[in-house]
């Protein structure tokens, strides 16, 4: 099942990479003129995913929804050791394997004596190549994971299976097992990520569509060339290889009637309507956009069109129920990746981070200012309520990606504004008090 897998893999990773069908390309008729040009699409339709959906780090943030000082630093400090490891560089090597193939893999282990090094993190985190890596699941309704498999070679070119299941460690190479040892994670240490059930990449639906371009403008420069090398019909002329040549280095045409009929040059060619073939090739680049859910800059505009009109034209909606939909599949899997490192986290002796699964969220942090002017009007309509919480406020608006932050950014704000106020009105009373009590001295 994994081999079958594997092909569909390499096919899609070269299909990015630009090795797409219309490069094998074979034409019948004047096969000299045979263009093959790739439009990378699925490149173009990827690159938009990633940088839309992870335009920041994912963070994590206190799923609380109240003010924890405690639980907040340790947060904070989950951060900070996502940070020393790097984890925004491998969150996107992994979703690009996830926008290309649909799945990708990430294993996350404790360091080794030899990889402490002070203010990094106790563990160690790395994305696996789709294509040497699976994860078995049990048959049963809840279908959880059995074991984790990364396929590697070793000198003498046979395949070495590195096997982890929730409490031991195999390396079997052939058919034997060369090593067997447990573990203490509690949990199969490869996490699989998928972007969809179906397991399926942004670009794996619009194939046909793809190759379809590609064809069509291949078929245009086809068309462009053979105008301009069109081929030469002679009409009751004797035209031997030798003349023609001659003919096509002196740039003139000499001919000679054969039997005294009357002769004739004429040049064959039959251009193709680039008009319709636009047409033709902007419909299925528009079909390509709306099934992958990516905004459409080609589109008109008119002078009355509002913002929420421009973003629902030019499928910019649709873009984000595509990345809300892609957030679901990821928070689901990197919960796993969280109960792996707070295990980790919670063992080191020099980490003191004691959380829980259920007191984290996952933020995805992208920049969406659209009705920005109406979400702050509902902020600080909510803010002038003294019925409604102010975190309730920061979470309803819509107008920052992590309310929570906001939220306690803004109170130790408001709580330094009013510290400072209140310092200067007691100095302004101190100030008017001494005034006052050397008024008389003066008048004196």
């Amino acid at each position: 099942v994994h081999a079958a897998n594997a092909d569909d893999i390499r096919y899609l990773w070269n299909y990015y990479k630009g090795r797409q069908p219309i490069i094998n390309r074979i034409k019948d008729v004047r096969p000299e003129i045979c263009n093959r040009i790739v439009e990378n699409h699925a490149q173009e339709c990827v690159n938009f995913k990633i940088g839309y959906q992870l335009s920041d780090p994912v963070q994590y943030i206190s799923r609380a929804g109240k003010d924890n000082e405690r639980e907040s630093e340790q947060i904070k400090n989950l951060n900070d050791l996502m940070f020393a490891e790097d984890k925004a560089s491998s969150d996107h090597d992994l979703f690009e394997w996830e926008c290309v193939c649909g799945v990708g893999y990430r294993i996350v282990l404790p360091d080794e004596p030899e990889d402490y090094e002070d203010g990094t993190a106790p563990f160690k985190m790395h994305v696996l190549d789709p294509e040497n890596t699976f994860v078995v699941y049990s048959s049963e309704y809840d279908h959880r994971p059995l074991c984790g498999v990364y396929i590697t070679k070793d000198a003498l070119g046979n395949a070495v299976y590195s096997v982890y299941t929730r409490t031991e460690f195999f390396k079997v190479v052939g058919d034997s097992i060369a090593e067997q040892r447990v573990h203490i994670l509690g949990s199969i240490p490869i996490v699989e990520y998928d972007l969809n059930n179906a397991r399926m990449g942004v670009f794996e639906a619009c194939l046909p569509i793809l190759d379809a371009m590609n064809a069509i403008e291949s078929n245009r420069l086809d068309g462009i060339e053979q105008t301009v090398q069109s081929l030469m019909k002679f009409v009751n002329c004797d035209v031997t290889e030798d003349d023609f040549i001659s003919m096509l280095q002196l740039g003139a045409v000499k001919v000679t009637a054969v039997d005294g009929m009357q002769g004739d040059v004429e040049i064959l060619h039959n251009d193709l309507d680039q008009g319709q073939t636009q047409v033709t090739k902007d419909d299925l680049y528009q079909a390509f956009v709306n099934i992958t859910g990516m905004p459409n800059r080609s589109s008109g505009s008119a002078s009355s069109d509002t913002g929420a009109a421009v973003l629902l034209r030019d499928g910019w909606t649709l873009a984000e129920s595509h990345a809300k939909s892609y957030e679901l599949q990821f928070k689901k899997s990197e919960r796993d990746f969280l109960r792996i490192v707070l295990k980790i986290c919670a063992a080191a002796r020099n980490e003191n981070i004691n959380l829980r699964v259920r007191d984290i969220d996952i933020a995805f942090n992208r920049r969406n200012y659209d009705n920005i002017l109406t979400k702050s009007q509902v902020l600080t309509t909510m803010l002038a309520s003294d019925k409604i919480h102010p975190l309730l406020a920061f979470q309803a608006c819509g107008l920052f990606t992590d309310p929570e932050a906001a939220y306690l950014m803004s109170a130790e704000y408001l709580r330094d504004q009013g510290e400072k106020q209140a310092s200067e009105a007691a100095t302004a009373a101190l100030r008017g008090i001494e005034s006052a009590a050397g008024q008389p001295e003066l008048s004196a």
